[in-house]
């Protein structure tokens, strides 16, 4: 049997390749983003979506022709996913749709610990979430098998320790594996077109599916119990698992892998079979709130362990009933803009006229930390735009004019366009200035490609946004390229000119991300020679990984 070691997120794109799934799209995003890039180094079919919502979409389409899609994002861009994703749980799929949902319990790199099984629970979608990269491998089996035999999208939840960690995953043999099967569509106005008449009973047929898979789940092996030589029974799921077996090694343990539905028949007779109960869970108390509402007596974890993630010494603590305060984490390095990072100029810049800076998600987040901390808000993605609009608006006219939107590239494509579009359809009094950072590639994330740079996942050429011709398309009177390293006086000028007027304005500051260009430049120079050919036999000269 083939052994591997592998990351959580490796082992789900290995059990993509060997599940037949046709296309993988979503938008990276850490934890998630190893996910789809090993996907396509295993040759699958892998691309970057400009958004969370359009990769959902786009696999939504591919599913409902019958094939078997993965998307994947980390948590706060379901989210932005969020409005498709409930309607998916009505129109149902006919082909698998696998949505990994990577959550980031203490934050490691993003502004909330928001716990996305909720989502499972307010959508009415089945949830799995495996504890290790085994699990990962396997369970996503079981992720395709719900889905096509309920025909209903999967909610694949991970948290940061499984999607990072390594360990060794046995991959199923080349005859266990499942063949992909051949797209086709098939008409289904009413389960498909949700106006209220198709969508009151879509709603009924999403309960009834819920209720069967719950039926299902009280004996599924995803769900199962490692009995103990004690009295002392604990109830989890995910990574937690591992934490509670070597916390608790005499414990009795229900470890719950279908998060939504629960089992509750199969947690009631658990809960019999011991004298104490106690839930432990990375996150939100999900489960403890279900299953005391469902009238089984369990102990949840104090408030205090609802923040950040689980370890060994913590689960004791809970187990314990600890509550006195804990050491505080070690301090590491505080995260700073890269030394040769073009950004500095525009930071030192916003910092000298003391700008007020409405920023964004990325790399240039770090402009909030000394020596510059020139970053006044920091919402979720796209935001700085609105942000700054609404700060226009109602200052008094000496601050408003004193207002920046900072956004970068990747992240004006994933959610930017829509608030430079309210700018120009409502703009203040004062005008405002859009600051686009253009690095050419989504740095923060590791350096990946998106609809702006003209290049595929895969860094080979295609189609590629300007970011200037779309402000000007949007009417924006005023757009400006900079290179803002090259030209720091020139910079500071344009920005004082352009707070100064009151007219809408867009300055994008250009230059490649100094841990990129090398990498920029070979891309752009096989991009040139694809271009300078024609376009039909171009695709065909590519390599087959770039096509």
């Amino acid at each position: 049997m083939e052994r591997r070691l592998l990351s959580g997120d490796e082992a789900v794109a290995l059990a993509a390749l060997h599940a037949g799934v046709a296309l993988g799209t979503g938008y990276p995003g850490t934890p998630s983003t190893e996910i789809l890039e090993t996907f396509s180094e295993l040759g699958g079919r892998a691309q970057w979506a400009p958004n969370e919502k359009v990769a959902l979409e786009v696999g939504l389409g591919a599913a409902f022709a019958s094939a078997r899609t993965l998307i994947t994002m980390k948590h706060v861009g379901l989210n932005v996913a969020a409005d498709p994703l409930f309607t998916a749980a009505y129109t149902g799929v006919s082909g698998a749709l696998i949505v990994v949902s990577a959550d980031d319990p203490g934050m490691s790199s993003s502004q909330n610990e928001q716990d996305n099984r909720r989502y499972a629970i307010a959508a009415g979608l089945p949830a799995i979430e495996p504890a290790d990269s085994q699990e990962a491998y396997d369970f996503f089996f079981a992720a395709v098998e719900i889905s096509e035999r309920w025909r209903i999208p999967v909610l694949y939840r991970m948290t940061t320790r499984v999607c990072h960690s390594k360990s060794i995953v046995v991959a199923r043999d080349a005859a266990d594996r499942l063949a992909a099967p051949t797209p086709h569509f098939e008409h289904d106005i009413s389960g498909r077109v949700m106006i209220p008449a198709n969508a009151r009973p879509a709603h009924r047929r999403l309960r009834a599916k819920l209720a069967e898979i719950a039926a299902w789940g009280e004996e599924c092996s995803l769900n199962h119990v490692d009995p103990g030589t004690g009295r002392l029974g604990i109830i989890t799921a995910g990574v937690a698992y591992l934490h509670v077996a070597e916390a608790a090694p005499g414990a009795s343990i229900l470890k719950i892998g279908l998060v939504n539905p629960l089992p509750i028949d199969r947690a009631r007779a658990f809960a019999a079979s011991v004298d104490r109960v106690v839930v432990v869970e990375e996150g939100d108390p999900v489960i403890a709130d279900a299953l005391r509402a469902a009238g089984i007596v369990v102990e949840s974890k104090a408030e205090m362990y609802r923040f950040g993630e689980l370890d060994v010494p913590r689960v004791r603590r809970i187990l314990a009933g600890d509550i006195t305060p804990e050491l505080a984490p070690a301090t590491g390095r505080t995260p700073e803009l890269c030394p040769a990072c073009p950004y500095h100029t525009v930071y030192g810049t916003l910092k000298k006229h003391d700008c007020i800076v409405a920023g964004d998600i990325g790399c240039y987040s770090l402009g909030v930390l000394p020596p510059y901390q020139a970053m006044d808000t920091c919402v979720a993605m796209g935001a700085s735009i609105g942000v700054g609009l609404g700060l226009r608006h109602v200052l008094p006219e000496a601050e408003a004019r004193r207002v920046v939107s900072v956004i970068g590239d990747s992240t004006f494509v994933h959610s930017g366009i829509s608030g430079l579009v309210e700018m120009a359809y409502n703009p203040p009094p004062t005008g405002h200035v859009v600051l686009i950072l253009d690095n050419g590639t989504t740095a923060m994330t590791g350096q990946q490609e998106h609809p702006g740079t003209g290049r595929t996942l895969e860094h080979g050429p295609t189609n590629k946004l300007s970011i200037e011709g779309v402000a000007s398309a949007i009417g924006i009177g005023s757009v400006t390229v900079i290179d803002p390293y090259a030209d720091p006086e020139g910079f500071e000028r344009l920005l004082l000119e352009r707070l100064a007027a009151t007219e809408l304005s867009v300055i994008v500051a250009r230059r490649p991300c100094v841990l990129a260009a090398a990498d920029i430049r070979k891309w752009e120079q096989q991009a040139a020679e694809f271009r300078a050919k024609a376009p039909a036999q171009a695709a065909f000269d590519l390599p087959v990984g770039e096509r």
